[in-house]
Formats: C-alpha cells, sequence, structure tokens
C-alpha cells in the first residue's frame, strides 16, 4: 500500500487538471493536497477578480506551493476578460508595431495583473512563426511571419512577464506556425526539412531559452523528419534529443492539452497519451479544460500502471515530478516588479492599426460585421467594432447568408464599414465585400491575420492585427467613429 500511495502522489505531481465553476470543488482541493501539481484556469472559472483571488487562495490553501496556470496571450486568447475581450493587443499587434520595449511593457504588464490575482504560470507567449496565412489556430497569436523579429519579441514577452513574477511558458514547440489544420480537431503535418524547420520555426525557441523561459509547451503537431508519425508530444527525439540536447533546455517541459485530438485520438484517450508522453521527455501534463475527479484517477492510474509494467521508468516519472515542483518553488522564490499603466495596451494597440486608402466620407455609416466562428483557443470572446462606435448603426451577418444588394438598401446614402476576421478565408466573405466595393463606398476593417487579398473598389483597408478590445477601440478611433471617452 505504502509503495501504490507514493506512486499516485509521484503521478499526481506531474498533472495540471482543472475544474468547473467559479469555485474549487472539494475533489479538486483534495488533490491538490494529495501532490497534484496544480489547476489550469479557464474562462469558466472566472467572473471577477476577487473571485478569481479567492479561487487561488483556496487551491493556496490546499497546499502552497501549488500551481496556478492560465491561458493568457493578450489579444484574441484572454480568460481573465473572456466576457469583454483583452485591453491588450495580441502578439501580432505587437510584431507589427515592432517595438521591442512596448512587448515587454505589455508581457509585463499581463504578468503583474496575474501575480495579483495568485496566478503563477502563464501558458504564454505563443512564439510560433506564422508562416502560413491560412493557419487556423495560430494567426495573430503569432508576432508575424519573420523569424527574426518572432524571436525578438519572445524574448522580450518572456522578460515581461517572469519580471512579474509569473512563469512563462512559450508554445508550440517545435512551432505551430506552418500548420493549416488544428491540431484540436486533428493531427496536424509540417513535412518539412530539419534545416528548414532550424531556419524557419527554431530560432524563437532557441532565444526564449537564452531569455531564461521556465517553460516550454509542446505541440502536438507532426514532422515526419523529427517525430515520424507521432506527434512532437510523444517525440522523444524532438523534446529529449532536440529540445534538451541540441538546444539545451533545462526548464519544464509542459505539454499542450492531452484531451485535444492531436494527441487523445493517436494515443487511445488521455490515460496512454499520459504515459507517452512522459516516456518522451515532458514533465507536467496538462489534461485539458473539462475535467473532473474520474478523469485524473483515469490519467493516474494509467501512469502508475505503466510504471509497473515497464512502459515508463520510474526514474523518468520522478524527473518530471522534480521539474513541476522546481517550476512552483521559482515561482515562490521570484521578486516580482509590477506594471500600473492601465492604458498601455489600448495605446498599443493604436501603434498597430495600418490604414490603406482614404479615410473620409465616413459620417454615421452602416458598420456591418461578418460574424466568423471562434477557435477552441480564442473561446467565444465578443470582438468588433460594436462597443466602441459612436451611434453608428451596427448590424452582424452571416456573409454566406447575405446579399449585396439588401445591404446597399440598408445603408442608403451611407458608406458602408465590413469588420471581419481572416476575411480572405471566411466563406462568402471575398464575394459579398468585391460585389459592394463595386459600386458602393466600402471601408474594410480585417482583425484576423491579413493576407495578401485586398477588395478591388474599397476605399479602404484598414488592419488591427488582432479582435481584442483594444484592438476594436483602436480601429474605432481611427475610423473616427468612437464614443468620445
Amino acid at each position: 500500500m505504502g509503495t501504490d500511495s507514493g506512486l499516485r502522489r509521484l503521478a499526481l505531481g506531474t498533472l495540471l487538471a482543472a475544474f468547473p465553476g467559479s469555485t474549487p470543488p472539494e475533489w479538486a482541493l483534495d488533490l491538490v493536497a494529495e501532490g497534484l501539481a496544480g489547476h489550469t484556469l479557464f474562462g469558466h472559472n472566472i467572473e471577477h477578480p476577487d473571485q478569481v483571488a479567492a479561487t487561488t487562495a483556496a487551491l493556496r490553501g490546499a497546499r502552497s506551493d501549488v500551481l496556478v496556470a492560465i491561458d493568457e496571450e493578450g489579444g484574441d486568447v484572454t480568460r481573465l476578460a473572456h466576457a469583454t475581450g483583452s485591453p491588450y493587443p495580441g502578439n501580432a499587434a505587437l510584431g507589427a508595431v515592432d517595438d521591442i520595449g512596448l512587448t515587454q511593457r505589455v508581457y509585463h504588464a499581463i504578468g503583474s495583473e496575474l501575480a495579483a490575482l495568485g496566478i503563477n504560470v502563464d501558458l504564454a507567449p505563443t512564439v510560433d512563426v506564422n508562416s502560413a496565412d491560412d493557419n487556423p489556430v495560430i494567426g495573430t497569436r503569432s508576432f508575424g511571419a519573420d523569424p527574426v523579429r518572432v524571436a525578438a519579441h519572445s524574448a522580450a514577452a518572456i522578460a515581461g512577464l517572469q519580471a512579474a513574477g509569473v512563469a512563462a511558458c512559450a508554445k508550440h514547440f517545435p512551432g505551430h506556425g506552418a500548420t493549416v489544420t488544428d491540431s484540436h480537431y486533428e493531427l496536424p503535418t509540417v513535412d518539412v526539412p530539419l534545416d528548414v524547420l532550424r531556419a524557419r520555426d527554431l530560432p524563437p525557441f532557441a532565444a526564449v531559452i537564452a531569455a531564461g523561459t521556465r517553460a516550454i509547451m509542446t505541440a502536438h503537431i507532426r514532422v515526419p523528419v523529427l517525430t515520424g508519425d507521432d506527434p512532437a508530444t510523444f517525440s522523444r527525439a524532438a523534446l529529449t534529443g532536440l529540445l534538451r540536447g541540441e538546444y539545451g533546455f533545462t526548464g519544464t517541459i509542459i505539454t499542450d492539452a492531452l484531451e485535444m485530438k492531436g494527441a487523445s485520438t493517436i494515443a487511445g484517450g488521455p490515460g496512454p497519451a499520459a504515459v507517452r508522453a512522459l516516456a518522451a521527455g515532458t514533465d507536467l501534463l496538462c489534461i485539458g479544460a473539462q475535467v473532473d475527479a474520474n478523469l485524473v484517477e483515469q490519467v493516474v492510474a494509467e501512469i502508475v500502471a505503466a510504471i509497473g509494467d515497464g512502459r515508463l521508468d520510474r526514474s523518468r516519472v520522478e524527473k518530471a515530478a522534480e521539474r513541476a515542483a522546481a517550476l512552483a518553488a521559482w515561482t515562490r522564490t521570484a521578486t516580482p516588479v509590477h506594471e500600473t499603466s492601465t492604458d498601455l495596451g489600448y495605446a498599443a494597440a493604436r501603434r498597430a492599426v495600418r490604414v490603406e486608402g482614404v479615410l473620409s466620407g465616413l459620417d454615421k455609416p452602416l458598420v456591418v460585421q461578418l460574424l466568423s466562428a471562434s477557435t477552441i483557443a480564442e473561446g467565444r470572446v465578443p470582438w468588433g467594432l460594436g462597443p466602441h462606435l459612436d451611434g453608428s448603426e451596427h448590424l452582424p451577418v452571416v456573409a454566406t447568408e447575405t446579399e449585396p444588394a439588401a445591404l446597399r438598401e440598408l445603408a442608403g446614402e451611407r458608406p458602408i464599414v465590413l469588420v471581419g476576421r481572416h476575411l480572405h478565408r471566411l466563406a462568402g466573405a471575398v464575394e459579398l465585400v468585391e460585389a459592394l466595393a463595386a459600386d458602393h463606398p466600402v471601408t474594410v476593417v480585417e482583425m484576423g491575420w491579413p493576407s495578401s487579398w485586398r477588395p478591388a473598389g474599397a476605399r479602404a483597408f484598414v488592419t488591427t492585427y488582432g479582435a481584442s478590445h483594444a484592438n476594436g477601440r483602436a480601429a474605432a478611433e481611427v475610423l473616427g467613429l468612437a464614443t468620445v471617452r
């Protein structure tokens, strides 16, 4: 019995779980007391700052060195501001501004906010080089398509977060930026030679390692020349060979969520996925967002069984738990300096806006928002110009269900401002925009990842490089449509 309980605690020490609701249930606290490394907070756990602080205090009451993690990237991926949108622009906007000091300050401010709430690990920044315009899951989460620029801003983001006493986790190794499928739903493949990976995707990881990032997250992507048929999360060659050996990373390797199809389907469920990830060299396993006590126990049982039947060396799991504990220890000994500027994110978003064409004659336009689905990473976070307008009519529509003639009739003599995300690949959007622009004054606002497409006939094309609350306000201000504040 002593051995079993020891193995159970050992397995728990490698897991990041999660729980439903705004208050940690008893089982979530009990698992922390029994040795669970920590929990990740999601939007469904967050109502207001005092409640978040109470949640983290309760977790810390169960064990003082618990890890409390969150995906707070700024921009399109926010948990703290999931109800309104982030007050900070995301990486694409910061990369467009290309002010290294600004990136560090923005991430310092994000880290300061997290630290004040008792959160000690940020599963950010995204350091992927977004080399594919049609990437459905990275896009504006990336600092850009240039490896040198992405590397510089990634290092600055690490410095900013960790100066606030929050451990950074750079993601997604070895680079999710060239994919055109989403690893939440399937296993993407990046079929390139290693020298392409080293030149294009890996420089930001070298930069964040040099900057002292405490953690790096694995990608559920397949790079055949490196990982064979497996995702990088299950690849010893990628994690132990390349990341640890060649790049010299000594911190904590954290998996992307094991519930994602890019991992769980390949392995046969979260439990087997956990075993394969640990064997490959990971240290801290994100189980996912939809977690209950039974799921945690299933994963623990699978790890314990794997140690018993030889699929996992106990020493490998002990090393993983040691690195998870070392991450927690760092967060307790960090000496943070906090950023207090409240308008920083909005000022940064304004600097990122780019205008092609002429912004004139936009008095009380019809503002049409072309609705688009959110990724799992983003969640259902409000976006667009609606909350920032000075009284201009705002109309959300689905591009494939909207006739140009109907919008022209509704607009009458008014110009039309069309707002969307990733318009070049949104079903029906290109056709609708160009049909309208052919015989009506149209200005386009792109709040997603900009491609090379520009609509024929449009008077202006405005790029915000993101759809956060800050990006939306910045666009409304540039268009002269913002409510006076």
